[in-house]
């Protein structure tokens, strides 16, 4: 049997050592093409990380005034964990509307037909948006502390909590890129605005559970979104208004188990998106 081998590296294509080496050098690779079109087309990026800047401006200065924390506290402070999980939220329909566009314009195709790892085209998507989530996290922070947010808690504390916030947006790329595989183009990715807008509203994101009505504050304690934003606010040292509830006294344990969860879930049925777009 023959066996490929890369003259400059010596990378055995039919060991796993070289099919391992090349899953990671094509995952780069894609990566570096998504990063390539936020250079060339920055409209883009302006978007997706002028949009929280925005929010925090609208929700913090503009609605916060009339806002009260329950138990007391500065309702800035409370909100900023919240606008973090939002931003982490929306992502997953950036995420759509990239692999969604690329399938339509044969992109993807193309891909498959190329000699690279077939692992690499979710990856390559996965690691760029990840990215791209540490970019609107660090443009969030600083947007944060200059309008007088604090975490008052250690760094160790505040680390933890970003963690938490990229281990939801990892999970909801994988949501996100099976959508995208689902959808029949950019117009219906578009629309998922319909899904994530009452995913961050019926959460912990703007108001405490607790005041709302008995059955919507027990949708919205549950919701995967307000489990990070709680545990986040106890991480950052921030006002947390708890109300009790078994999800908000285990808010840690659910920020790490729903990720994980829809990471199980939503990878297998992207994997076989992907593998029958050719059938």
């Amino acid at each position: 049997m023959s066996v490929a081998l890369d003259l400059e590296t010596g990378s055995d294509y039919g060991s796993s050592h070289g099919r391992a080496y090349w899953a990671v050098a094509d995952c780069w690779n894609a990566v570096r093409r998504g990063l390539t079109h936020y250079q060339r087309q920055p409209v883009y990026i302006v978007w997706q990380l002028g949009f929280p800047i925005v929010s925090v401006l609208l929700y913090g200065y503009v609605f916060g005034s009339a806002m009260k924390v329950p138990g007391g506290g500065d309702y800035r402070e409370f909100l900023m964990p919240g606008m973090f999980a939002m931003t982490m939220a929306f992502g997953f329909m950036n995420t759509a509307v990239a692999v969604v566009t690329d399938s339509t314009r044969g992109v993807i195709d193309r891909f498959r037909s190329m000699p690279m790892a077939p692992s690499a085209v979710v990856t390559g998507r996965g690691v760029g948006d990840l990215l791209t989530a540490v970019a609107e996290l660090l443009i969030l922070a600083a947007t944060a502390f200059a309008i007088g947010w604090r975490w008052d808690s250690g760094f160790p504390g505040a680390l933890g909590a970003f963690g938490l916030l990229l281990l939801l947006r990892f999970s909801l790329i994988w949501v996100g890129v099976w959508l995208g595989l689902l959808v029949p183009g950019p117009e219906a990715a578009g629309n998922l605005f319909a899904v994530a807008f009452p995913l961050t509203m019926i959460s912990s994101v703007f108001v405490a559970p607790s005041l709302m009505p008995d059955w919507l504050g027990t949708v919205a304690a549950w919701n995967p979104v307000s489990s990070t934003v709680t545990a986040t606010r106890e991480l950052f040292g921030n006002p947390v208004a708890s109300g009790g509830t078994w999800p908000e006294e285990h808010a840690l344990l659910l920020s790490v188990a729903w990720p994980v969860a829809l990471t199980a879930v939503f990878v297998p049925l992207a994997v076989r998106r992907f593998q029958r777009l050719s059938r």
